[in-house]
């Protein structure tokens, strides 16, 4: 068995260990919660620990390198403080009965302590109010001194086991308000239920970030879809130059590629958090009441038009650029082709004046061949002359056929060696 300790995997006790983290202590009703939610980016992230870590020294609590999860108790009230890629949650956790459900300063003074100089910016802030079991559901005049009556959510949830009410609304002190009554929670369901509702809340809101984006950056994707047509048009037309168009077409897939870059990773974002908030709402097995909007209602009919927006965002990037590639590699076979058509009239322009050059040459030898043998013949003459009982113009007329002969193989040869040279 030392063995199999031995040859263990080095990441194995991290892996076991992160099945076990991100999970909200058990609790059981009567009790609050209030969490923060801070958007932080992915290069601010290790901020978020460097804020929490003197809280938790100030308890006796080491944070482990690297952390991402802890749990601290503060005496009265439980901190559970998360990191994710790119934000963080504080949520405290006060056990036993209470009056008000969402006065804040019941969580005073740690709760000024532990958000002061908070990292990130708020992109949440949620109060939640656990009743026990056998509490009645507030009346209609307490739940207008609660909620927004005219976006009120009330529903069952977990096969009925609790209730659920909020009208998911900023109110004056800057929280969101859910109130929950236990009908029938047991054991871990009364955490699970906390960590899958504030999950739910966290990630539709993260979820929707993508959102403005996606509206502010449509008008220049179609402004960059109604130039692409126009080019395509003019490819097809020839009614430019193709290093004019080129050039165009170069400058709209920068802008295009711009585009990408700026978006990608909200975009996927928006993907990832809207799925994990899918499958946390199917987690709660939602049940309706009557005459009131459930949180399936809610949560649908706000988050899922916000991502098919981000959706069909991304597709029409993907699709432009497709299309801005089709358009390129055309205009570039028709350039290419272009360019082919020109080499091929320059090489056969220039075999005709190597056929002229080899002609002008032929000339030039076979005048050459005749300057030479008159020079020699000549020469040959002042041989004849001293050369007694030799007629000189008959000795002369006979050499030029055989010095004319010489000339031409001479020449013949040379012009034989510097080819093969």
């Amino acid at each position: 068995m030392d063995n199999l300790t031995a040859r263990s995997h080095p990441l194995r006790a991290s892996l076991s260990e992160e099945m076990h983290v991100r999970r909200l202590p058990r609790m059981s009703a009567p009790c609050r919660l209030l969490q923060v939610v801070t958007v932080l980016g992915e290069t601010a992230a290790s901020e978020a620990r460097a804020h929490i870590e003197p809280i938790a020294l100030k308890r006796g609590m080491n944070l482990p390198p690297h952390a991402k999860y802890a749990v601290i108790d503060l005496g009265s009230m439980t901190l559970v403080w998360e990191r994710h890629t790119e934000f963080a949650s504080y949520t405290l956790i006060l056990h036993g009965p209470f009056g008000e459900p969402f006065a804040t300063d019941t969580f005073d003074p740690l709760s000024s302590e532990i958000f002061a100089n908070m990292p990130g910016e708020v992109i949440r802030a949620t109060q939640i109010a656990l009743y026990p079991l056998g509490t009645p559901v507030p009346d209609r005049a307490t739940r207008d001194e609660w909620f927004d009556d005219e976006a009120l959510i009330l529903c069952e949830i977990l096969q009925g086991k609790a209730l659920m009410m909020s009208d998911f609304r900023l109110h004056a002190d800057g929280f969101g308000r859910l109130l929950v009554i236990d009908q029938g929670l047991a054991r871990d369901e009364a955490a699970q239920l906390m960590a899958r509702l504030q999950e739910l809340g966290n990630y539709r809101n993260m979820a929707l970030l993508g959102l403005p984006l996606a509206q502010r950056l449509s008008p220049d994707v179609s402004r960059l879809e109604r130039r692409l047509a126009a080019l395509t048009h003019a490819v097809s037309e020839r009614v430019s130059r193709d290093d004019q168009l080129l050039d165009e077409l170069t400058f709209l897939s920068a802008e295009l590629a711009r585009l990408i870059a700026e978006t990608r990773y909200r975009m996927s974002a928006t993907r990832a958090y809207s799925q994990i908030s899918t499958e946390r709402l199917h987690s709660l097995s939602v049940g309706a009441m009557t005459g009131y909007q459930t949180l399936a209602d809610f949560t649908e009919r706000r988050l899922m038009p916000a991502v098919r927006t981000c959706i069909s965002f991304s597709d029409r990037l993907d699709d432009l650029s497709q299309r801005a590639a089709w358009t390129s590699a055309l205009l570039r076979t028709r350039i290419d082709t272009a360019l082919a058509m020109q080499n091929r009239d320059l090489l056969t322009s220039m075999n005709k004046r190597t056929q002229l050059q080899l002609r002008l040459q032929q000339t030039v030898e076979g005048l050459s061949v005749v300057a030479i043998s008159y020079y020699l013949v000549a020469l040959l003459g002042y041989v004849f002359g001293l050369i007694p009982g030799v007629h000189h113009d008959i000795a002369m007329g006979a050499s030029v056929p055989v010095v004319l002969l010489v000339v031409w193989l001479l020449v013949r040869r040379l012009r034989r060696h510097f080819i093969e040279d």
